[in-house]
């Protein structure tokens, strides 16, 4: 695919990024495009490899190697270094019903998994994938596709995030009548409230959400399924009903000072910044504070990047894995995802505002401490070692003589989340696994007859890429479910 030298011949190229001091005076994204001529060249560097184990789709070792979409990168590489855009669009949309959202947020494990990769820099093939999504938009190529024919069967969702509008989109297009119900006042679930502005902006999730609209969804706001509406009359209602409720418990810190006022979960403060950003809603304000932000992944790296634009004194991030190293270990194999260090947008922001990077790694926070006036003053830490033994498995220790105090007004707990919400499942009587709803991969079907679930809420907190995978397999067996057969497509019993 692409040009037979353009990996010999082109150098992996970035996108330009706005300068990192001067967009945190604002909440726009921080990423621009590239020229068309750049993309086709990048486009070129796609290698005829034989195997595009960019688009495998597996889960080794823990973490996700390719696409869990199976996106035929490859083939839109190659119509891209053509400057066929429109055909591209073509094969993009095949399997990827929402481009913009993974093309801005995604983390890209199809480029930890690139053949060229072995030995050089990637395709750039996230950027790639944006850019055609974009043009599709801005071109008028992306238009309502109106079902012909209705089948008369009611299907509810219940959610609205990624898991929930591939489902939608899906059924929507072989003629169900689809509802979306979403608790929130705007539809999108995280895409909307949990990833900030700057890395998607809030236009490109509601411009989505108009065409499918167009197309014939009908979306329910604050409303919430088992509280504002009887699970029951949803069950009496609908002819099928799918649970994209994600996995919005939040792990929490249990130790000396937690309940001290100034300390919050991460996705509490960045769905308060967002909700003001949009509507002038009361937020979390970082404002004059030293933040201290508690976890080392992509949901603290926001919490940073929303912190900055508030104004904050200053922000660090503690992190309990050691540095990882520069190139990958020899237990990081190619194909695995790269565990090496890289330094994220808000990293950039962070140290060209403070002159350093505010990550501090295999950190343990041991306590929060109380001023006179009742708040947050400083949080105690210790550093920790990590080994690893013979069979693999990893302890820390505390590191004695390593004791630090932090100066803290402000702290954001970003350790992940543990699963779906306990008392909604127990009400609507739901088994459970693991924390999830209890569903087998491939089957979606809970233990309720026409109750299926996908996405955070079955396999637990995971990536946009692997919602979107699960929305659409979970639409397949619905469809299957309602009419005996499905014409829609699945990753897991048709090729594309």
């Amino acid at each position: 695919m692409g040009k037979a030298t353009g990996f010999m011949d082109y150098q992996r190229e970035e996108t330009n990024k706005r300068d990192p001091l001067t967009r945190t005076n604002d909440w726009r994204e921080y990423d621009t495009s590239f020229s068309d001529e750049s993309l086709k060249r990048q486009g070129a560097r796609c290698m005829d490899c034989g195997t595009p184990f960019c688009q495998m789709g597996e889960i080794i070792n823990g973490a996700t190697t390719g696409c869990p979409i199976y996106n035929l990168i490859p083939e839109w590489n190659d119509l891209v270094y053509k400057g066929r855009w429109k055909e591209a669009l073509e094969r993009l949309l095949k399997t990827n019903n929402f481009p913009e959202f993974t093309g801005r947020a995604c983390p890209a494990p199809c480029e930890g998994s690139c053949t060229l990769g072995i030995s050089d820099p990637a395709v750039t093939i996230k950027s790639i994938e944006r850019t055609i999504i974009d043009k599709g938009f801005e071109n008028g190529w992306i238009t309502p596709r109106i079902p012909k024919n209705r089948t008369g069967k009611n299907v509810a969702i219940i959610g609205s995030g990624p898991a929930g509008l591939a489902s939608a989109d899906q059924l929507n297009q072989v003629g169900h009548h689809v509802t979306v119900y979403e608790r929130q006042d705007r539809a999108g679930g995280l895409l909307m409230y949990g990833i900030p502005n700057m890395k998607l902006e809030k236009e490109v999730v509601e411009r989505r959400i108009r065409l499918l609209e167009q197309e014939g969804i009908n979306f329910v706001l604050n409303t919430e399924a088992g509280k504002d509406i009887p699970f029951e009359a949803l069950n009496h209602q609908y002819d099928a009903t799918i649970l994209c409720i994600g996995a919005q418990k939040q792990r929490d810190l249990q130790m000396a000072g937690r309940d001290t006022e100034g300390i919050h979960l991460a996705m509490d403060y960045l769905t308060a910044s967002t909700k003001h950003l949009l509507q002038g809603d009361e937020c979390i304000d970082a404002k004059g504070k030293d933040v201290i932000v508690i976890g080392g992944g992509d949901t603290g790296a926001d919490c940073i990047a929303t912190a900055l634009r508030q104004e904050c004194n200053s922000v660090v991030q503690f992190g309990k894995h050691p540095k990882p190293p520069a190139a990958r270990i020899g237990s990081n194999m190619w194909p695995e995802f790269p565990n090496v260090f890289t330094v994220d947008y808000a990293h950039k922001e962070a140290t060209a505002k403070f002159g350093e990077d505010p990550r501090q790694f295999c950190i343990q926070t041991k306590r929060f401490v109380t001023g006179e006036n009742g708040s947050l003053k400083e949080v105690h830490t210790v550093e920790m070692e990590k080994t690893t033994d013979e069979n693999g498995k990893a302890t820390f220790r505390e590191i004695p003589g390593t004791e630090k105090f932090w100066p803290a007004q402000l702290v954001l707990i970003a350790i992940g989340f543990e699963g779906p919400d306990e008392q909604l499942l127990q009400q609507l009587g739901l088994d459970t696994e693991n924390g999830n709803v209890k569903a087998t991969y491939g089957n979606f079907m809970t233990n309720i007859d026409n109750v299926f679930t996908a996405g955070d809420a079955r396999r637990g907190q995971s990536l946009i890429v692997w919602a979107i995978n699960e929305g659409r397999e979970a639409a397949h067996k619905v469809d299957e479910y309602l009419m005996g057969s499905s014409t829609l497509p699945s990753y897991l019993e048709e090729s594309i």
